[in-house]
């Protein structure tokens, strides 16, 4: 509004583009007023971009590792691929920082794709029983050659199809839903589990259920957390193991602290769970795969 936020044209439209876009993150239906902050931001925004765009290309990424367990022998049988920045001047970037960022611009492809080839190489010198979970952006499937990116992934590493797990979240389907899950059913054919990630949290898991054969489903972690205090979360995990073993899908139970969640969680039925219990992210040189037992057991 002039004359409080400038007088210029451009620089009246410049810092309405502002507010817009924080209308739009802030949902529908909604209007904001500029405030000072937005520039800020914005420009705290570009100078990220920036330095995402050129830590890509200067290789400033590695993966950690966080294990998940099949509760039956207590035994771990997979790791799950998590990416971390190491800025040289930020130091690490937490992943809430530059995923969603990565997303907006679309440099979730070429980090993606990178993901996938160094999560492949690293797990094929791993036990060959050892399983790799890596997560999929919705961006990802946007370009139209995801199938040949995996399946150059696995054919450079020498992975085995059946030993790679891809983690994918509902917003797959709500955008391009036909080509998506024609995409799905291409990687499933490569002998590929995939798996859907964040159960339970959004508005109509219950129907991708009925529209693609899934391999796996995650329990969110919001349920597992109040496990022991709260009779509905109980209910919940409950009715979701039931259901998955009904239609023949294993299901991995996220954010597992304590051993009382994992007895909880093997009394209803879970397959799989993963959590700091198990142990915490960490690169591949700091893993013991001879040890692969849970140590807090007893």
């Amino acid at each position: 509004m002039a004359p409080d936020h400038g007088l210029a044209a451009e620089q009246l439209l410049k810092k309405a583009d502002l507010a817009l876009y924080r209308a739009k993150s802030d949902g529908r239906n909604g209007h904001c007023l500029f405030e000072p902050q937005m520039e800020r931001e914005a420009y705290a925004r570009h100078e990220l971009v920036a330095a995402l765009r050129n830590a890509i290309s200067r290789a400033e990424f590695e993966l950690h590792y966080q294990p998940f367990l099949g509760i039956a022998a207590r035994e771990t049988i997979g790791m799950e691929a998590l990416v971390r920045w190491r800025h040289p001047q930020r130091g690490m970037v937490a992943p809430g920082d530059f995923i969603p960022l990565a997303e907006d611009t679309g440099l979730i492809k070429p980090l993606g794709e990178w993901i996938l080839r160094a999560a492949c190489a690293e797990a094929a010198g791993w036990p060959s029983n050892m399983r790799i979970a890596v997560n999929l952006s919705a961006v990802q499937f946007r370009k139209g050659n995801l199938a040949q990116v995996i399946a150059d992934a696995l054919s450079e590493s020498g992975l085995t199809a059946d030993r790679l797990e891809l983690e994918v979240t509902e917003s797959v389907f709500l955008e391009h839903n036909e080509e998506n899950l024609a995409m799905l059913h291409k990687l499933k054919d490569l002998g590929i589990s995939i798996v859907l990630d964040d159960f339970g949290t959004g508005y109509s898991s219950l129907s991708y259920l009925q529209s693609f054969p899934f391999n796996k489903i995650k329990i969110d972690r919001s349920f597992v957390a109040d496990l022991g205090r709260r009779g509905d979360c109980a209910a919940i995990v409950s009715a979701v193991t039931g259901l998955a073993k009904s239609l023949d899908i294993s299901t991995t139970a996220e954010g597992v602290e304590t051993l009382e969640q994992l007895m909880l969680l093997r009394a209803a039925g879970c397959d799989q769970v993963q959590g700091y219990l198990l142990g915490r992210p960490r690169p591949s040189s700091e893993i013991d795969f001879r040890r692969r037992k849970l140590a807090a057991e007893g």
